[in-house]
This record gives C-alpha cells, structure tokens and sequence, in this order.
C-alpha cells in the first residue's frame, strides 16, 4: 500500500485530529512510497531503527518519535545519527503518542488492562487517556503485583501494604504518575502506572491507596504491537515488533 494510505488510516482510526499532543502525530520522516513491511517499537531508538531496516522495514511505527515540545530543533548528535540513518535507508518513521495511550480497542491502556484481566469501567485523566474499573477478581497486593511482573516481565515498585485486598484499579502507562491524585478520587484500591515521583509515595501512605510503578517501556509494548497486527491484517502487511530490554 502506499504511505499516504497508510497514514490517513492510522489517523482516522487513532482519531489524531482530536488530540493536543505534545509531538506530531504522524509521519515524521518521510521515505519510499510504498510500504509492503512495516516494523514497530516503543521508541524511536537508534537500536529500533537498526534492527527494524536490517529487517527490511519500509515503514517503522512508534510510540515515543521524534521532534518533542521545547526540544531543541537542531539536527545534531544522537538526532543526526537517527534521522541520517532512516534517510539513508529510505524508510519512514510515523510515531502516535497520546492517540495511541487513548484508543479503546489498540491503546496502550486498552491492551495494558486486557493482559492484566482488568474490566474497564470508565476513563479519566488528560482527554481521556486513563482508564479505571475492576479485577476479574480481588487479590491481595502482593498478588497483583506477583501477576504484573509475570506478564509484564518486569518488577514493578509497589508503595501499599500487601495484605489488603485489591478490586478496583486505575491505570495508565508510561509517565502518568501525575494523575494518582485523580484516581485516589475515584475511590479505588490501587494505580498503575509506569513512572513514580516522590510525592507520590506519600498520598500513597496517607490514602491508602497503593500505588505501582510497573515500567514505562513495559506498560507500553503493547499498544504498538496491536495496531502493527491490525494494520497487517487489513491491508495484508509484513508486521515484526522490535522490542528493547530497558530497566525502566
């Protein structure tokens, strides 16, 4: 299929129009026009990008791209070295931050929650993004976070005590610690996210509410990989997911 293709479909079906991002949504380096092999990884790493064009990758998808907010616009050092390294290859870089977390179906919260057997109830959070709701069914802390680990691959830091049982949650991946303080509002048991700050080790001990930092990179593989195995079901793609074992 064709780039253009390819990405007026990502973009309508992630609704990206609806988002203020912190990043562009969409293609980010433009390379051959057509696409038959598409790669996706969290993040737009040079490791990502070696592995996926040695692939033969046309296209790659990410979550985390390039071209941030107040990042420096010049194309120097690890940028040069990344971008000189797509355009050598004449592959594409499309990335979706906030409209991927988001997606009810493909999101990184959809599938977080879904690997993890949690029933969405509702979402919260900057436009929506978050998602609470409830465990298949209660466990005590030290439980969960023994499951989380086990799917995620990953040990998660856990502020609670272990005991108490567990049935409502709220979550969300990556960097979302800021919005402890919305889901302790919520009434629930415990928060999952992939980041943790020190204040939140405090409204955890002072509410009651547990809080779980499982990871940024490992709360967010999943949704890239969803919507790489969408987009090759539909249109009759080549998909691989390139993974990267980070500490955090």
């Amino acid at each position: 299929m064709q780039l253009n293709e390819l990405r007026d479909y990502i973009e309508s079906e992630l609704a990206v129009s609806r988002f203020r991002d912190y990043c562009p949504n969409g293609v980010q380096i433009e390379g051959r026009a057509e696409v038959r092999r598409i790669a996706t990884g969290v993040t737009a790493s040079q490791a990502v990008l070696e592995a996926a064009t040695a692939w033969g990758a046309d296209a790659i998808l990410v979550h985390h791209g390039y071209f941030w907010r107040n990042e420096d616009a010049a194309i120097t050092g690890i940028k040069k070295r990344r971008v000189a390294h797509l355009l050598k290859h004449d592959v594409s870089l499309l990335a979706y931050h906030l409209p991927l977390d988001a997606h009810p179906d493909l999101g990184n919260n959809a599938q977080l929650g879904e690997r993890l057997g949690f029933v969405e109830k509702g979402s919260f959070g900057e436009q929506d993004i978050a998602m609470h709701g409830v465990l298949a069914q209660p466990q005590t802390l030290q439980q969960l976070a023994r499951h989380i680990q086990l799917t995620l691959q990953h040990e998660p830091q856990v502020i609670g005590h272990a005991n108490p049982n567990i049935e409502r949650i709220a979550w969300c991946s990556g960097a979302a610690q800021g919005y402890f303080e919305q889901a302790v509002a919520l009434g629930v048991d415990a928060f999952l996210t992939g980041e943790i700050s020190e204040q939140n080790v405090h409204v955890a001990q002072e509410s009651g509410v547990a809080f779980i930092a499982a990871g940024h990179h490992a709360t967010e593989r999943f949704g890239i990989q969803a919507l790489g195995e969408h987009l090759a079901d539909r249109f009759g793609l080549e998909h691989r997911f390139f993974d990267q074992d980070i500490p955090v």
